[in-house]
């Protein structure tokens, strides 16, 4: 190993050390004049379900490179325990700023694993090229960005609280692709980013149990039982339609007439996406059928235009295709609220209220484009950051592999 990178060994461990530290000092003294009771135990199905999802799904949902799975997996584990610490932290900070009643226990913790998601998403975006220094601080900066455009979201346009929390799709996918444009290029003749039939395997079943944990996931953050109710049902029938929609798309749009697997495991997350921002508010089932069918197709359509056309154009580069799997059916999904807020309340207003859902409509409008333009411009700052020589950016040569970072057989490389 080159001298250059040697510094790995006296710098991850010891910002890690020094990280922990310091979560552990903030939550003993915690924030002064606020309360603290402990929520119920009640929701640790639901908590246990999204705790599955971020982890384990999530993890093997990017393993989509053939010599990248321990970093994958691993890296993943290690953002995921390291950001829920800071975003419990956030959280607490959130209500002590409100002068509401603090609440430590799984409503908190559930909470912090929704935010942390928009880190997940992030990696997919940067998968490879960024060492785990740089990884650990993206998630710092990237929480804190965040909960910042959650915070304004929330105080300054009033958004509700679920809504806002839902953004987290929208903010990590454009957090990563900016912050991916900030990356070195790698040559044309690396080959190592590419998948094998052993990854794939591994992503399809991190996408599985993704898929089959989203519904809990998008029943989190409602109150109501009722609401959490409708959450469940909406993200299921969204979900399993764009699940169908996806095989049958993928087969339509492919030459030889086969599925293609990189595909369909991105499409059938997509009606889980955009379903999120209105899963409790949707009284009609149908309506979650045809977001579904809508996601899946703007997903595999997208990715054939933002591959093709944008992508060389833009010099874009995507990993794990965060784009059109996170990114394109959020912002369907952020339409869409809009769309429906203003038909379901404009049924019932008279025209001297008018004035009332236009702002309402205008306020959902401003809350997306403030998380859309908040992500991008957080994520050019924060590849500016990570590429000072102060935390030693990966050669080119060094992407997509595991020996860099991970005790790795032969045999294992081999293959």
């Amino acid at each position: 190993m080159p001298p250059r990178y040697l510094s790995f060994r006296c710098s991850v461990p010891w910002l890690i050390l020094l990280l922990q530290a310091l979560l552990l000092l903030r939550s003993f003294f915690g924030f002064p004049g606020v309360s603290d009771t402990y929520s119920s135990a009640d929701s640790y199905p639901v908590f246990q379900d999204v705790n599955h999802m971020v982890i384990f799904g999530f993890g093997f949902f990017l393993m989509v490179l053939r010599r990248y799975g321990f970093s994958s997996t691993g890296f993943n584990f290690l953002l995921v325990v390291l950001g829920v610490q800071c975003s419990v932290l956030a959280e607490d900070l959130l209500v002590f700023l409100r002068g509401e009643q603090n609440e430590i226990g799984l409503g908190s913790l559930g909470k912090a694993f929704v935010s942390v998601t928009t880190v997940v998403i992030s990696t997919g975006a940067v998968l490879g090229r960024a060492n785990p220094l740089q990884l650990i601080v993206m998630t710092l900066v990237e929480l804190i960005f965040f909960y910042v455009s959650r915070y304004t979201n929330e105080t300054f346009l009033e958004v509700p609280e679920s809504l806002a929390g839902m953004h987290v799709f929208l903010f990590g996918a454009y957090f990563g692709l900016a912050l991916a444009s900030r990356f070195p290029e790698p040559p044309p003749g690396l080959d190592k980013d590419r998948s094998s039939p052993k990854s794939e395997l591994f992503s399809v079943l991190g996408t599985v149990f993704v898929w089959a944990f989203w519904p809990s996931f998008n029943s989190l953050l409602p109150f109501l039982e009722t609401h959490k109710t409708r959450a469940v049902l909406n993200t299921y029938l969204a979900l399993a339609v764009s699940a169908v929609a996806a095989f049958m798309l993928s087969a339509l749009t492919s030459k030889d007439g086969k599925f293609r697997m990189a595909q369909i495991r991105g499409a059938v997350l997509a009606g889980g996406v955009t379903i999120s921002y209105t899963a409790e508010r949707i009284q009609h089932p149908w309506i979650a059928m045809i977001l579904g069918l809508l996601a899946s197709v703007i997903t595999i359509l997208g990715s054939h235009c933002v591959q093709r056309c944008f992508n060389p154009a833009l010099k874009l580069q995507d990993t794990s295709g965060v784009h059109f799997t996170f990114g394109l059916p959020a912002v369907l999904g952020a339409v869409a609220t809009v769309v429906l807020r203003v038909v379901e309340d404009g049924i019932d207003t008279r025209w001297n209220e008018l004035s009332r859902l236009g702002y309402d409509a205008f306020v959902y409008i401003g809350a997306f484009c403030q998380t859309i333009s908040t992500a991008l411009i957080a994520g050019l700052i924060t590849g500016f950051i990570l590429n000072i020589k102060l935390l030693k950016a990966v050669h080119v040569s060094k992407y997509f592999d595991d020996q860099f970072y991970w005790e790795v057989s032969f045999k294992m490389i081999s293959h």
